[in-house]
């Protein structure tokens, strides 16, 4: 899905005051976000991820009711428009700063404290989106470096599945990283609720050990999560299957704009390479 036919699904959804050529384009991954006036749309790539954008919505219903700062739903439910699911957000005003890892380590807390909501929410499925992904690569990844993907991916969902965690399990943002955090006016917010799931709450805490290892989060900052979490997952016997698992799940998510964007090539076989060589020290590029 490239930006003119989601603009395309943007205007024949019709959920805007005005009309689509004027909304301004966000983000363009999973979800084409687009945003006009006080209002934000997203657009799935695809009808298989209509289920998660529903869930989406109750999610941000369900923390609206918990007190927790997160993005509000402008709509009810999700539309399926020429194959793509469409919902509608409101806008939030305009960021006052940077969000910084403390930040998000305040929100993963608040989270973290809630019990379950009472509509089931889904474990967190780190890998299963590694078919899918590899398939909209198709031709463009090498057979191989999509075989070995597959063959990680299989490795690590069973060592996760067998993992003791240290904290108890419950709900979790998923991809807790502090581009997922939005700092207006009144403090910090939590967006992109798509991958809220009840699982082990490491599973928040290993995205940002990560990013120190793999993308050059400077240790300061990384001390800086950790402090005002209260934790650091490091200590935890299962952060290098954890870490594994969502090295290969990062590494198939660029596959997937490989055929349209030479970069996204180079930074998938980069990835992998890096991978296939046990090198821990070779930086990704953040996509």
């Amino acid at each position: 899905m490239d930006e003119a036919g989601a603009r395309d699904v943007l205007h024949r959804a019709g959920v805007l005051p005005g009309p689509a050529r004027g909304a301004r384009l966000l983000a363009l991954g999973e979800n084409a976000v687009f945003a006009a006036g006080d209002l934000v749309v997203k657009v799935g790539r695809d009808a298989e991820l209509l289920d998660r954008a529903r869930r989406e919505l109750e999610i941000a219903g369900w923390l609206a009711d918990a007190g927790v700062p997160a993005v509000r739903a402008a709509g009810p439910e999700a539309l399926l428009v020429e194959g793509h699911p469409v919902t509608v957000w409101h806008r939030l005003p305009d960021p006052v700063r940077p969000a910084e890892p403390q930040d998000l380590a305040g929100l993963l807390r608040l989270l973290h404290a809630l019990l379950p909501p009472s509509f089931p929410l889904p474990p967190r499925d780190l890998l299963g989106g590694v078919e899918r992904w590899l398939r909209l690569a198709g031709d463009a990844v090498d057979p191989a470096d999509a075989a070995y993907l597959r063959e990680r991916r299989d490795g690590f969902a069973a060592a996760a599945a067998a993992l003791t965690p240290h904290l108890p399990r419950g709900p979790i943002h998923g991809d807790a990283l502090p581009r997922n955090v939005h700092v207006g006016p009144e403090g910090p917010v939590l967006v992109d609720l798509e991958t809220v799931s009840a699982d082990l709450r490491e599973h928040d805490l290993v995205v940002m050990a990560l990013t120190r290892d793999r993308y050059g989060l400077p240790a300061g900052d990384y001390d800086a999560f950790t402090q005002a979490y209260g934790w650091d997952v490091r200590e935890w016997e299962g952060c290098p299957v954890l870490r594994g698992a969502r090295e290969t799940a990062s590494c198939a998510w660029v596959a997937q704009h490989a055929p349209a964007n030479p970069r996204a090539l180079a930074e998938f076989r980069r990835r992998v390479k890096s991978l296939r060589d046990g090198d821990e020290t070779v930086r990704w590029h953040a996509f």
